[in-house]
């Protein structure tokens, strides 16, 4: 056998590789080692075949598999193979024996033998399987490797010819798939430069980025990234890296490089118009819009080829099919903004300016929009994405706008003032969160004398020139913001304007929304406003005013007048919306019913309205959500959900707050959450706050169940997204992401209100079940609406709390109450935690913004309860602040293992809590103290009645009483101490009536209020200084009785001095001084009576006692004109008390009581009138004072008169005792009110006093009569309180006595002087001024032969006249007293009273001699009548007066 034979044999049985791995393990010697190379080379000549030879290389995959790591074992097998060296050397010198055999270049045969086996390795059999694949399976990725690192070796010896390569490659017009090409690239064989690069490339891209691999295939996935993002490296760094030498060939392949990418780009853009979300868009979209994240390029491509390659892609993208026009972009531009344009353009916008700071991206903007055609859809989008991204965008389009302006108005440039319009409007668009409004834009740019406008006349007509050209393409909502914020004009081109308001109203007519469509008031909203919403706007501004004017306001009266289509049809169906009616009428109820009164509605749609209102308190139905796909409520839920992910970077919880993608990505988000609000509360177009009034019903609002939801489910994502912020970093290091949350439900006021609803609900009704992570999130939540809200919006409270609208914090700081144990728990849990957050936060704010993040009204609860409920803390002062960071503050409040005692006394001695107190809105003054003290209910407070006593002692008397003034203290002063509690006590009674019959009983249980405990303070300190003289700087007792009237004074004065006493001002008036009465009888009543010392001398002094009941009591005695039994009482023992003071206590009791007499006849009157209960506890008392000494003479006198009386009622006569005689009347008043009036024993004891024997006599009796007659108005008032007829036999008995003496007539003319006069102070002015009424009745109740002799009594006519004129006048006005249904048949109507009177009279002038009125008394009579009743002036004139006639009275 031959050696070729042999060889050829083993051949068939044995590889080249094992033969010769088989001679390495003989170690030959070198003569052996060239007869094994000359036994190679003869085997193969032998061998024809080379590509099996380049197979045969191919077999060992895992050596070539470059994508794969090899383990140990294979690296040892791999060094038994063949070297790829030795390989390749054995092949080329076949290669070129072969060539030389058949005369061919080797370059040729090498590359036709390449392709062959390229072919095999991409077989097309193979590709049957999965047609349409574009990689590699891994096996053929080996294979491929092996066979172009031999190629790279055939390269490096001269054998192959790249060029011949890749023309061989284009023959068949079938290029090979993109990753073999990125092989051919990565082994230097082929380079992607080339010249045809972009005939191939873009479609192989495409066709890459548009294959996705199956599932599983994850190492499949990875080398399509890797190839793609090798690729574009390529691409991009060939295209836009600056090459430093000038040949035409770099330039040539950098602009074929530059045009695929702009294929590409425009593949993008193309799939970006054809889909709204990246899941939607067909083909590689997806996958080519990673390909322009910054990271992935490394440092393959240098920061400035990167920068140019983005720059020119955004360049390309603006400009990019720019066939709309500006009108297109005027009149389409609402439907371009960031939630409703493209996901894929908008993420590609926000990759491309990553690399860039904002400014440089408006300053190229401006420069593309200069001097390109441009895509206004994409600009604007841009713009759009650049706002919601970049935080501080806003401030530089600002800056933009105001260039574009300057720029316009110096060259009239046309094109700078539409781009400036068209940004604006697009900012005002992503509504107030990310850019001001358009109508604000509009008035701060035009609105101003100093605008550019403003300057000239041209300038002026240049705008509005631009403004009219606008007008066909102008949405509705722009010419309104036009019409209504039009720009500044001088007066004198005022006809210029107008011209434009003409043309912009007829624009609007045209459009059907014309002038009559607009609202009453201004639309501070740029966004397009539905007639329904700004009807809805109007109404709820309208009752905004309505509430606080109680008046319909001027322009719904113009509308329901000049502008009756929008009242009828827009407005009124707005206001009578059917709805649950409130059980207590709210506002809108008032002005619907002030509405209805003033005939502006009409009667059918009124009634329409109520019937729509009681079906629905019937049904109670709750909203019902149409059935839809896309369920807005599942849309949130995912979205929210999503917004949690996001804010968690991956599954170890760590959160990512600063960097510049999580903003924009957050802002992104928060973007399209807005929107799905919107959609579930559509109300109106998202508008800024401003001074918005929100109205808050804190009994029981009735919300949509969808609404509710909603707000739940936000509330609740937002506590969860606290809880995984607090776990991570502390409040300083949290980012904005909250803020940004928050802000986004501002934007609708609907939204906004069901929030506050459900937050107050929250608060208010389940604060104490609220778990910890509840309360966390939710202070965290309100402190951020705080801030949001701080200069903005405000809270109505319905039923009204405060008399004008509140903050945000306040309104909610009501709602926290601190009544009881758990509630104070509560409070001080969830402020704890807001305060905490406020003052970590404001590591990273400015001092200013700190405030906005530490409401006040939170601070104060804490000022209030930490001390309350933490003793130790009332020790704490100044010097044991704690200089702690904040993370130590925070983790206080979010560790687990503290209690909140433990948060609260960390944060009480934080050294930035006790800072706030210096600013004077976070400090708690005294009298917020005490309001907050006398709403703890004493049952189920938090303290027992020792522990409370002593805090409330610590907090007046070490707290607040040495306090300066301006920090809510009273400077050291114990009045000023005593003033506070006083008006706390009052205000407390005033606000709650319900107190009135508990708060001040003896002996009560103590579970009421905290009144009591209040109470006991100020006598504590009324004793202290009555003991010590500390009430002012003399010492003298005499400034505390001061210091009383003078406080009671001071808040009865409003009622007492106002004009014209309404019945509340009247009703606010008596319970002012009933609830001071009972504070009254609480105090010693030895202070309300002075002692003063002259000449030694030291004597009582009642002014002030006579002074306040003579302006006070007075007016609220019921029944009139006697002081109530306990009131009388204490004022008595208090001139006994004084009284011991002086030398003689007797003569000064004497002196005081004569002087009471005639200067405060009603507590004379009211002590004849008590005597019989007071007489023994008086008595006792002086015994006590004096040690046993006999009463003084008119205490004695007191007792007299009583005994008098009462042995005049029993038929008996003594003498009449030395006493006044209203003192005297008062006590026979006394005695006869349990008689009946028709016992004898009245008028025989009457006849005793028979007037003509005794002038005294004659006075007792005309007193007398007064207090019957005031028992008798009484009777007339009140019937089922008082027998009338009782009342009229007395008086009758009285009249027949004292009818033919003039004197009784003078107490029904109590202006006059006289002995009588006295009687005006002990009735009201009530009384005095209803009197005439009980004249007039009385009289005509009397026989004819009474009323015979009263008529011939001197000055009869003139007090009868003046009696019935004032009746008269009474009866016009509206004061009358009302007829009521129990009137007896011997009362009469009131018109009846009037008539028989007039006929009375008119017969009593008739007979009359001319000298029964003197002139004066006649004029002035004529005087009062001639208005009132002419006829009765007549009369006058005629039978009184026939020379004084006047000439108008000749018809007479």
């Amino acid at each position: 056998m031959s050696v070729s034979a042999s060889c050829e044999s083993l051949a068939q049985k044995r590889s080249l590789s094992s033969l010769l791995a088989g001679r390495e393990v003989k170690r030959p010697k070198q003569e052996d080692g060239q007869r094994l190379q000359e036994a190679a080379i003869q085997l193969l000549d032998q061998h024809q075949n080379i590509c099996s030879l380049f197979q045969e290389l191919g077999q060992n995959t895992d050596q070539c598999n470059t994508f794969c790591r090899q383990t140990g074992e294979q690296k040892r097998a791999a060094s038994r193979d063949i070297p790829p060296v030795v390989a390749a050397s054995l092949l080329g010198s076949e290669l070129r024996r072969q060539a030389a055999q058949l005369g061919v270049p080797v370059t040729a045969l090498s590359v036709k033998t390449i392709l062959e086996r390229l072919n095999e390795i991409t077989d097309e059999n193979q590709e049957e399987k999965d047609e349409g694949r574009e990689m590699l399976t891994s096996s053929q990725r080996a294979q491929l490797c092996v066979l172009l690192e031999s190629s790279r070796e055939l390269l490096s010896q001269g054998v192959l010819c790249p060029k011949l390569l890749w023309q061989e490659l284009r023959r068949d017009q079938k290029l090979p798939k993109l990753e073999v090409m990125h092989y051919l690239h990565f082994y230097n064989i082929l380079s992607l430069k080339d010249e045809g690069v972009r005939s191939w490339l873009v479609p192989r891209l495409k066709a890459l980025c548009g294959w996705t691999p199956p599932p599983g295939q994850e190492e499949t996935k990875q080398v399509q990234q890797k190839v793609l993002s090798a690729v574009i490296g390529v691409v991009v760094k060939t295209g836009f890296e600056q090459s430093r030498g000038p040949a035409a060939a770099d330039r040539r392949i950098s602009m074929l490089c530059c045009s695929v990418l702009n294929d590409m780009l425009v593949w993008l853009l193309d799939a970006a118009d054809k889909c709204l979300t990246v899941q939607s868009c067909e083909g590689g979209a997806q996958l080519w819009i990673q390909t322009f994240d910054s990271s992935l390029y490394g440092v393959s491509v240098s920061p400035e080829a990167l920068q140019r390659f983005f720059i020119h892609s955004l360049t390309q993208t603006l400009t990019y099919n720019p066939q709309l026009t500006v009108s297109d972009a005027i009149t389409l531009q609402n439907e371009w903004t960031f939630a409703k344009a493209s996901l894929l353009l908008t993420s590609l916008f926000r990759k491309l300016a990553v690399v860039f700071s904002v400014e440089q991206l408006l300053r190229h903007l401006q420069q593309v929009l200069e001097t390109h055609e441009v895509n206004w859809k994409h600009v604007l989008c841009f713009v759009s994405t650049l706002l919601v991204y970049h935080p501080s965008a806003q401030s530089s389009l600002r800056e933009l706008l105001s260039r574009l302006l300057s720029s316009a108005f110096e060259g009239y440039d046309l094109e700078n003032l539409i781009t400036a319009f068209l940004l604006a409007r697009q900012g005002a668009l992503e509504g107030p969160a990310i850019f001001p409004s358009y109508s604000d834009w509009f008035k701060m740019s035009f609105g101003g004398g100093s605008s550019q406008q403003a300057n000239s006349k041209k300038s002026l007509v240049f705008l509005l020139k631009f403004l009219s050209d606008l007008v066909p393409f102008d949405p509705p909502q722009y010419l309104k913001v036009h019409i209504l914020h039009p720009p500044y004009v001088p007066a004198k081109h005022r006809s210029l304007l107008m011209e434009y308001v003409s043309l912009a109203k007829t624009r609007l007519a045209d459009l059907k929304e014309s002038v009559e469509e607009m609202g009453l008031y201004e639309d501070v909203s740029g966004a397009s406003v539905q007639p329904r919403c700004q009807a809805a706007q109007d109404v709820e501004k309208t009752v905004s005013l309505f509430e606080s004017t109680g008046r319909i306001s001027a322009a719904v009266m113009e509308a329901s007048v000049f502008r009756r289509p929008y009242f009828l049809t827009r407005f009124l169906p707005a206001l009578l919306k059917p709805r649950l009616l409130p059980v207590k009428p709210d506002a809108r109820m008032g002005f619907i019913e002030a509405l209805k009164k003033a005939d502006k509605i009409p009667s059918a749609q009124f009634s329409s309205y109520v019937e729509s209102c009681q079906k629905q308190r019937q049904q109670n139905e709750s909203v019902e959500r149409p059935d839809s796909s896309d369920d807005p409520l599942d849309v949130l839920k995912v979205q929210l959900q999503e917004f949690t992910q996001l804010l968690v970077a991956g599954g170890d919880g760590v959160f990512l707050y600063v960097s510049c993608r999580s903003f924009s990505e957050i802002s992104a988000h928060m973007s399209r959450i807005s929107h799905t609000l919107s959609v579930v509360f559509p109300g109106c177009p998202d508008e800024p706050i401003g001074q918005t009034v929100v109205t808050l019903c804190t009994e029981s609002p009735e919300l949509p169940e969808l609404h509710v939801k909603v707000v739940n489910m936000i509330l609740q994502n937002f506590c969860q997204c606290q809880l995984n912020a607090s776990r991570a970093n502390p409040p300083n290091k949290q980012g904005f992401w909250a803020s940004r949350f928050v802000r986004a439900l501002l934007v609708n006021t609907q939204l906004l209100s069901g929030v506050l609803h459900r937050l107050w609900d929250l608060f208010h009704n389940q604060g104490p079940s609220l778990t910890a992570a509840h309360v966390l999130g939710l202070a965290v939540f309100v402190v951020h609406l705080h801030a949001a809200l701080a200069h903005g919006t405000l809270v109505r409270l319905v039923p009204p709390v405060c008399p004008q609208p509140v903050p945000f914090a306040d309104a909610l700081s009501s709602a926290l109450l601190c009544n009881t144990r758990t509630n104070m728990q509560f409070s001080v849990r969830l402020c704890v935690a807001a305060v905490c957050y406020g003052i970590c936060k404001g590591d990273s704010v400015s001092e200013q913004q700190l405030q906005e993040f530490i409401p006040a009204s939170l601070y104060k609860k804490l000022l209030y309860l930490i001390p309350r409920l933490l003793p130790e803390a009332r020790r704490t002062c100044v010097g044991e602040q704690q200089e702690e960071s904040s993370v130590d503050l925070w983790s206080s409040v979010t560790d687990g293992g503290n209690t909140w005692r433990e948060a609260a006394l960390h944060l009480w001695r934080h050294s930035a809590f006790l800072q706030l107190q210096r600013r004077s809105q976070y400090r708690l003054c005294f009298s917020e103290w005490l309001k907050n003290e006398l709403g703890v209910q004493r049952s189920e407070d938090a303290l027992s009645d020792a522990q409370r006593q002593e805090y409330q002692q610590w907090a007046c008397l070490e707290l607040y009483f040495t306090r300066p003034e301006e920090e809510g203290g009273c400077e050291g002063d114990v009045k000023k101490l005593c003033s506070h509690l006083l008006n706390a006590v009052m205000d407390q009674q005033l606000s709650d009536p319900s107190l009135e019959k508990t708060s001040f009983q003896e002996g009560g249980s103590g579970t009421g209020s905290c009144l009591p405990d209040i109470l006991s303070r100020l006598q504590e300190l009324v004793y202290e200084m009555e003991v010590t003289g500390l009430s002012g700087s003399c010492g003298h007792q005499s400034d505390l009785c001061d210091f009383l009237f003078e406080a009671v004074s001071q808040r009865c004065s409003p009622a007492v001095t106002s004009t014209s006493l309404s019945v509340s001002n009247e009703l606010s008036f008596q319970r002012t001084l009933c609830t001071w009465n009972r504070v009254l009888l609480a105090l010693p009543a030895v202070l309300f009576i002075k002692t003063k010392t002259e000449g030694g001398r030291t004597t009582l002094d009642c002014s002030k006692l006579i002074e306040h009941v003579n302006q006070h009591q007075r007016k609220v005695c019921f029944p009139a004109g006697v002081l109530p039994c306990r009131l009388t009482g204490h004022f008595l023992k208090g001139l006994l008390c004084a009284s011991v003071r002086c030398r003689r206590p007797a003569e000064e009791v004497n002196k005081a009581w004569s002087q009471m007499g005639v200067r405060c006849p009603l507590l004379v009157v009211s002590a004849a009138c008590w005597w019989q209960q007071l007489s023994s506890v008086l008595f006792s008392l002086w015994g006590r004072l004096r040690d046993g000494e006999p009463p003084s003479e008119q205490l004695q006198l007191l007792t007299d008169c009583r005994l008098w009386a009462c042995s005049l009622q029993e038929g008996q006569e003594i003498q009449m005792p030395s006493a006044a005689a209203l003192q005297l009347a008062a006590s026979l008043h006394r005695a006869w009110q349990g008689c009946e009036g028709n016992n004898p024993s009245f008028a025989a004891a009457l006849s005793s006093l028979r007037p003509e024997r005794d002038a005294k006599h004659k006075q007792v009796l005309v007193f007398l009569l007064f207090l019957c007659m005031k028992d008798y108005l009484s009777a007339l008032m009140y019937p089922q309180e008082k027998s009338l007829e009782k009342a009229g036999c007395f008086c009758m008995e009285l009249l027949t006595m004292l009818v033919n003496s003039a004197d009784w007539l003078l107490i029904f003319q109590s202006n006059e002087q006289s002995l009588y006069q006295s009687v005006s102070l002990v009735a009201s002015e009530e009384c005095a001024r209803l009197m005439p009424w009980a004249f007039c009745s009385l009289l005509l109740q009397q026989r004819a032969e009474l009323l015979q002799r009263a008529v011939c009594c001197p000055g009869f006519l003139h007090t009868a006249v003046t009696c019935y004129v004032s009746v008269l006048q009474l009866f016009l006005e509206g004061d009358a007293p009302p007829p009521t249904t129990e009137r007896s048949e011997k009362q009469p109507e009131p018109s009846h009273i009037l008539s028989h009177m007039k006929r009375l009279l008119l017969n009593l002038i008739s007979k009359a001699s001319p000298t029964a009125l003197s002139s004066h008394q006649l004029r002035q009579l004529e005087s009062r009548c001639v208005d009132l009743d002419p006829e009765l002036a007549a009369a006058l004139s005629v039978h009184l007066d026939p020379h004084g006639l006047s000439p108008e009275m000749d018809f007479l």
